[in-house]
């Protein structure tokens, strides 16, 4: 049976006496536990480093050179700001010259357009002619002056361009058969040739190159405003001698 040792239970009559070192019991087999292999043929991935944050080397002014800096901030809060003027649109207006007498007129067309015998401002123009003593049938000389003169290009045509060429155009007449006196009727002949403004209506001017002229406010501004003609009657009854007397 494959029995090494066997002890009774009680003490058997006439046995022999046991060993005592049967009946220590023996103490129980610890088996310690088996640890792995090492796998010596995976190679071990060395550790990897943080990256190294790059120092970057700030340099601190130094006093002189923030006294520099100090100057050139002022500097430039002293330095003059350069602004560039508005571009200025040129301006926009018909004239006609008219000739009644010995008198010059300069009228600024209402609609653009070259007067017509049925006009509400040509009828008003030779009213105003009758009551100064003029022919009432002033003689058209030459095309209007419209303004600007190209749509396109790079011409100046602005205020002090048109001035020039109004002034030179009404010289050239001038020079061609003289006036005693330049009627300027509206408000764009007064500026351009008069180089005055709306203020100046129902004065005489004098005005170089041009000798004594007249400022008239516009026909379409009296039609508007019909009580402007008795200003417009007394200030003609004022100069009416100079071109009664040319007459004569």
């Amino acid at each position: 049976m494959q029995v090494v040792n066997w002890l009774p239970r009680t003490e058997l009559p006439f046995a022999a006496p046991s060993r005592p070192e049967l009946l220590e019991m023996p103490e129980p087999l610890v088996v310690a536990p088996v640890a792995p292999a090492a796998v010596a043929e995976a190679p071990v991935a060395p550790a990897v480093k943080p990256a190294e944050r790059v120092k970057i080397d700030v340099p601190r002014p130094s006093l002189a050179s923030t006294r520099t800096g100090a100057v050139a901030v002022e500097e430039a809060e002293e330095a003059p700001v350069v602004v560039k003027a508005p571009v200025v649109p040129p301006p926009r207006f018909a004239l006609q010259l008219l000739r009644a007498g010995r008198c010059l007129l300069l009228v600024e067309l209402p609609t653009g357009e070259a007067f017509q015998a049925r006009d509400p401002a040509y009828l008003l123009l030779k009213d105003m002619l009758r009551a100064a003593g003029l022919p009432d049938s002033p003689q058209i000389v030459g095309e209007p002056v419209r303004w600007p003169l190209l749509v396109r290009g790079t011409m100046d045509q602005g205020p002090e361009a048109a001035r020039d060429f109004v002034q030179g155009f009404l010289s050239a007449r001038l020079e061609d058969a003289p006036c005693v006196c330049v009627w300027l009727i509206g408000l764009p002949a007064v500026r351009f040739a008069g180089e005055a403004n709306a203020e100046s209506f129902n004065r005489e001017l004098q005005v170089e190159g041009l000798g004594s002229a007249w400022a008239v406010p516009g026909l379409e501004l009296l039609m508007e405003e019909p009580q402007r003609k008795a200003d417009v009657w007394q200030a003609m009854r004022r100069l009416m001698a100079r071109w009664k007397e040319s007459n004569e």
